[in-house]
């Protein structure tokens, strides 16, 4: 990650997934695995030129176009430049995640009801009126909050009540809203949840979600294909 730039990466042997939060709800852009050593090599510091050479003698040494492969690669590092994507990160750790649970009603206190609906009304707030930066912020400003980590049912009770809470609101609350309601409820109630952007390669997609542990929390059965790679991850480092 790179807190600096504002540019994250999430890596496979499919390829990389940059986001950028630094405006409107954040930018998305997938790189194949041609494209990913691409611009592996020029934020290593590698000129672009020089990388475009190495990369064209490598796939002519495969049987490949050398001139379509080129022009290919003169193009993205032209697009990479003027994004301003080119800013080295630091690749997010890859946690051991062994279990997805299924979302599934639990029985939710008052307390845990209201914190449900205080952490849906700040992450609608911020994710809907200011860039995704912000929310990013608070998200990081709220592991803070006195607390323990929260173990996987303490984290589904989160969840439970923020979609409870989702279904008085005007509007849709996506995956992103109710992944950061869920780390704000977790959080006012005294736990610490894993608030996770990421995202995955085949088929291509972006999704965000909350983990306990080494349980991913929340995820709707017929609606999402696993695995997703983490690019942005919001805990307490202790």
């Amino acid at each position: 990650m790179s807190a600096r730039s504002g540019v994250y990466a999430a890596t496979s042997p499919d390829g990389t997934a940059l986001v950028d939060i630094r405006a409107g709800r954040g930018q998305w852009l997938f790189l194949d695995p041609v494209g990913a050593r691409l611009w592996q090599k020029m934020t290593d510091g590698v000129a672009p030129a020089t990388a475009i050479d190495d990369l064209t003698a490598y796939w002519r040494s495969k049987g490949a176009d050398p001139a379509q492969v080129r022009s290919d690669l003169t193009a993205l590092a032209d697009d990479l430049e003027r994004a301003d994507l080119l800013h080295p990160v630091a690749l997010s750790a890859q946690a051991s995640r062994t279990e997805i649970r299924f979302a599934t009603p639990v029985p939710v206190s008052a307390a845990h009801r209201l914190a449900g609906h205080a952490g849906l009304f700040l992450a609608i707030l911020l994710l809907r009126l200011l860039p995704i930066r912000f929310a990013i912020a608070s998200a990081r400003a709220a592991t803070l909050l006195p607390g323990r980590a929260a173990l996987p049912q303490e984290a589904e009770t989160a969840f439970c009540a923020v979609r409870r809470a989702a279904r008085l609101w005007p509007g849709r609350a996506a995956c992103l809203e109710e992944s950061l309601a869920t780390h704000f409820a977790a959080a006012l109630t005294g736990h610490r949840v894993r608030w996770v952007l990421g995202a995955r390669f085949i088929p291509q997609g972006a999704h965000a979600w909350t983990e306990a542990g080494t349980a991913i929390i929340g995820q709707d059965e017929t609606d999402r294909v696993w695995p997703y790679v983490p690019a942005l991850q919001v805990e307490r480092s202790n």
